[in-house]
């Protein structure tokens, strides 16, 4: 899924884990809960609207990733003060993957096309064995352009539980 679905999931992570949690057991299990709900929250994009490639010429495709990355980061700048921590272990799997390793993989295969560097230290290749083996049942949505209806019912659904649960865009 999309950043805007990691930031507003750890965010109520981190709400629950500092409101039952004490010190240093709401920092520890903000961090892996975090780190674990990117997978989870990866495996159910199949049910979306979420191309694997880079469709710059298709107009649905471009107006909605416009939008869905302007969210994305106007989430990341309201959230990132209070919610730092869980914001970053929820979204270090796609740090790592899209803007460390694959970048240098990119240029190891530029010298050398058939190089496999770098293919198993990608984190993604857990979210891609639990959908395989947990969730391989949810619906194949990927190519559907209805499913744009379906994030945007998980990120109203996240949102109004952040309401509920009185997030503050302010350090808690």
């Amino acid at each position: 899924m999309e950043t805007i679905t990691h930031n507003l999931v750890a965010v109520i992570i981190q709400i629950l884990c500092f409101a039952f949690l004490l010190f240093p057991w709401n920092i520890i299990f903000t961090i892996i809960l975090a780190f674990i709900s990117h997978i989870l929250v990866d495996d159910f994009s199949v049910i979306t609207y979420h191309t694997p490639e880079a469709r710059k010429d298709d107009k649905f495709w471009l107006i909605w990733h416009y939008i869905i990355y302007a969210l994305s980061i106007l989430s990341t700048i309201i959230f990132l003060l209070p919610y730092w921590l869980s914001l970053l272990f929820a979204n270090v799997i796609d740090l790592w993957d899209w803007f460390i390793l694959r970048p240098i993989q990119k240029k190891r295969k530029s010298k050398n096309p058939e190089s496999k560097w770098g293919d198993n230290y990608y984190f993604h290749r857990m979210v891609d064995w639990s959908r395989k083996k947990l969730f391989f049942w949810l619906p194949q949505r990927t190519y559907k352009r209805s499913g744009i209806i379906i994030e945007i019912i998980i990120i109203c659904v996240l949102s109004l539980i952040l309401i509920f649960l009185g997030a503050s865009i302010f350090i808690p």
